[in-house]
């Protein structure tokens, strides 16, 4: 009985995660949406360079976004997309920390890269909002994306928890709604991977018809 028991749980857990799948998608807006793909499109109309980032699970979607902006979107005959993810070279990242702090390590990356009309893209579940045992989350996030508005770059944002202070910076913010924050990582997380390849999908069909 016990066995019968905890697969009826675990069946109900997964209709019930599934069903709050389903309200976030109802919840989203598509606008926010829709102007991340102009964003985009209109800085690989230009050539601009596209520089990606986040931290934990999220530093992976932004590999995995780098990823597919730079391969899904190639369409023979078409410029392609130039994109740089800022989490990837752990060298880089680990003497940026020893040397100028975690909170500086992606503003210093653009330092060296950014030029007006460029796009930052961060992903991140709180936005740069909340707080744990070490502190503020993420402030290295809101940090770099501050630095792109002065130097004249667009935002764009994915994030969850209401957007943090990512919502009052990025030019385009996707912020994916949480109908129990007791699973608002997992649920932004996974969404986040869902709308990237939204993203790109919607970016390789506008640029084959360009």
């Amino acid at each position: 009985m016990a066995g019968v028991l905890a697969v009826s749980t675990d069946v109900d857990y997964v209709r019930a995660y599934f069903a709050e799948a389903v309200e976030i998608v109802e919840q989203l807006d598509p606008g926010p949406i829709v102007s991340a793909i102009e964003i985009l499109f209109v800085a690989w109309q230009d050539g601009r360079t596209v520089f990606v980032m986040g931290n934990g699970g999220s530093a992976s979607t932004a590999t995995h976004f780098a990823c597919d902006l730079t391969k899904w979107t190639t369409v023979p005959g078409k410029p392609r997309f130039r994109v740089l993810c800022l989490n990837d070279n752990v060298p880089l990242l680990s003497a940026l920390t020893n040397d100028e702090g975690w909170a500086a390590v992606y503003t210093e990356q653009l330092k060296a890269w950014l030029v007006p009309s460029d796009v930052v893209v961060a992903f991140s579940v709180h936005g740069g909002s909340g707080s744990g045992n070490a502190g503020a989350w993420s402030q290295n996030l809101p940090a770099a994306l501050r630095f792109a508005k002065d130097s004249g770059a667009r935002v764009v944002g994915f994030s969850g928890d209401g957007g943090g202070l990512m919502a009052s910076i990025a030019d385009a913010c996707v912020v994916v709604p949480a109908p129990n924050r007791e699973r608002l990582t997992p649920h932004t997380e996974g969404f986040h991977v869902v709308l990237h390849h939204l993203v790109c999908d919607r970016l390789r069909g506008r640029i084959a018809a360009t």
